[in-house]
């Protein structure tokens, strides 16, 4: 076997003298011949099954060095072969330096950054200050300052990441009202755009999502204008023709609380498979600021009334491009992303 790679490596570097390095093919058609899937090198390899488990290490070795060899020495002669090539190149001809180089293909936004920034720029033209949080909370701050009690379903193990006894990845993006409330008087007009984190996946939902949270907090606010805001809100996202209504629903930080459903965005409200047969999608979670939460961050609830709402981003894309999943939004497949 020893004479086998010697008489190997001779024919290697006889033949490598004698071809065309002129041509790139030529040296492609010597690499396949010896490192290709059925090249004589690959050969040797196959041989070793007859060796003695003695004789196997130090014939694997002595083939690996021949293998190195050999690619090298056809590294070097395709690189000669393109040098060459291109002298050859421009020797024929002068250099059109006018004509058009090789465009790059150009990139696009993501739709949820699409989406966020398209939000975040509609509230702020209507005066909301933008706060994004942070995304790990105490308990405090993800429930017990929004009113959820310790036997509230949402503290449980299996819909809550807990990183600690005290803390957690937040479940929602509500706790940055609180750290606002703490650090701002009203009149307050925030959103809170960013990550949120639930122990749930499915074809609607994720673990790891985005949410924006809103706050309207000044003497005098009603339920009627949370509903105004919300409705002009909804216009802007999937246009003028969009119709709203309030749903009864309940939150800890919220009383009277609603859910927001808008007219299916497939069907304009006929009626589909999408949206059940009802004609309407739920979108948000809303409702007047809970006096509990006021009383919590030291704003006098005799004296501020405001409203709270809350709605995932990735559902806003799925339905703003008809996107059937979720997990296309986080899969950074060239397919899904190039539609946008």
């Amino acid at each position: 076997m020893q004479s086998q790679i010697s008489e190997l490596r001779t024919l290697f570097h006889g033949e490598l003298s004698q071809a065309n390095l002129n041509e790139e093919a030529s040296v492609e058609n010597l690499r396949l011949k010896y490192l290709g899937k059925k090249g004589l090198v690959t050969d040797l390899l196959k041989g070793m099954g007859t060796l003695s488990a003695e004789e196997r290490p130090l014939f694997g070795k002595q083939v690996n060095e021949l293998k190195a060899e050999v690619l090298e020495a056809i590294e070097q002669a395709k690189e000669k072969a393109a040098m060459l090539a291109m002298e050859k190149k421009l020797s024929v001809g002068r250099l059109d330096i006018s004509l058009p180089g090789q465009g790059y293909k150009l990139g696009s936004t993501h739709p949820l950054y699409d989406i966020r920034e398209e939000i975040i720029d509609f509230f702020a033209n209507m005066g909301f200050h933008v706060d994004l949080g942070r995304d790990i909370e105490t308990d405090w701050y993800n429930f017990e300052a929004l009113n959820t009690p310790k036997d509230h379903p949402s503290r449980d193990m299996q819909d809550t990441f807990y990183l600690s006894q005290n803390a957690t990845l937040r479940s929602q993006t509500s706790g940055t009202q609180i750290h606002y409330m703490e650090t701002h008087k009203p009149p307050i007009r925030m959103i809170a755009p960013g990550h949120v984190f639930r122990v749930d996946a499915d074809a609607t939902h994720a673990p790891m999502f985005q949410q924006c949270e809103g706050l309207v907090v000044d003497e005098n606010i009603s339920f009627a204008q949370l509903k105004g805001t919300l409705a002009i809100f909804t216009k802007k996202l999937f246009g003028e023709n969009t119709k709203t209504r309030f749903r009864p629903s309940f939150f800890p930080f919220t009383e009277p609380s609603a859910e927001l459903d808008v007219s299916c965005v497939f069907c304009g409200g006929k009626g589909c498979r999408k949206c059940k047969g009802t004609g309407w999608m739920e979108i948000a979670g809303c409702g007047s600021v809970d006096p509990a939460v006021f009383q919590n961050v030291g704003i006098d609830p005799e004296k501020y009334t405001g409203f709270a709402f809350g709605f995932g981003l990735d559902r806003i894309a799925m339905l703003r491009h008809q996107i059937p999943e979720i997990s296309l939004l986080t899969s950074n497949d060239q397919r899904f992303l190039e539609q946008f």
